[in-house]
């Protein structure tokens, strides 16, 4: 077989497979949640609210790109994120949408400020309250989310059941709530949540995706 006559050409018909394949608001949603941990084609679909068929579709197309690998568990097909470097991609295209469109900014400003415009609580800053002992951390996702990995010392309270499980959480102790990522809703309405109780509530600046990123220690299981 001969040598292309424009190789670079070749190599930036590559790039825009990938790129391709993430222009899909779904296929970000299908990656945001396998970030969080391996999961199967219905799992999928009932955590991003899409039909399995769909979500089989868009699977398929990330998969086409390189981003997701699949393996066989009996009758079911479980997906997971290729590797640390999709997720990386996946915090630069966030980065540079924060930066670039008005729609994200506007969206920021409306919603999530609106909620909690107080500076997150960034990785450093928590392992030394965690030393010392003088924070709480919960972990607002589904179970099956925080049993695939979450961070040490942390508590799963889905957001879901925060209203009803207040009372496992000193009221003289700072809370720090994370998610699945910088934007993820589900730690902004729990410190809105906390906070209209009385609680000193902060987020943390990223989620278990960011926190593994960042080389940090994951656990894995229901504690």
């Amino acid at each position: 077989m001969g040598s292309s006559p424009n190789p670079k050409l070749d190599l930036l018909a590559a790039f825009a497979e990938v790129a391709r394949a993430l222009g899909n608001p779904h296929r970000l949603h299908l990656l945001e949640t396998l970030a969080q941990g391996e999961r199967s084609v219905d799992v999928l679909a009932g955590k991003t609210d899409i039909t399995i068929a769909n979500a089989s579709q868009h699977l398929q197309a990330l998969r086409g790109a390189g981003l997701v690998e699949a393996r066989r568990a009996g009758k079911h097909i479980i997906y997971r994120v290729a590797s640390d470097s999709v997720l990386e991609l996946l915090g630069a295209l966030r980065r540079t949408a924060e930066v670039q469109l008005s729609a994200v900014q506007d969206l920021a400003e409306n919603y999530f400020k609106q909620r909690d415009s107080l500076e997150a609580v960034g990785f450093d800053d928590l392992m030394a309250r965690l030393d010392d002992g003088v924070v709480t951390v919960i972990d607002v996702r589904p179970p099956d989310e925080f049993e695939s990995g979450h961070l040490p010392r942390a508590r799963n309270i889905p957001l879901s059941e925060l209203s009803a499980r207040l009372a496992e959480l000193p009221a003289s102790s700072p809370v720090v709530a994370y998610c699945r990522g910088p934007w993820c809703v589900l730690a902004f309405e729990a410190v809105a949540l906390l906070r209209s109780k009385g609680y000193d509530a902060r987020r943390l600046d990223g989620g278990l995706p960011e926190w593994r990123l960042a080389g940090r220690q994951v656990l894995t299981g229901a504690h």
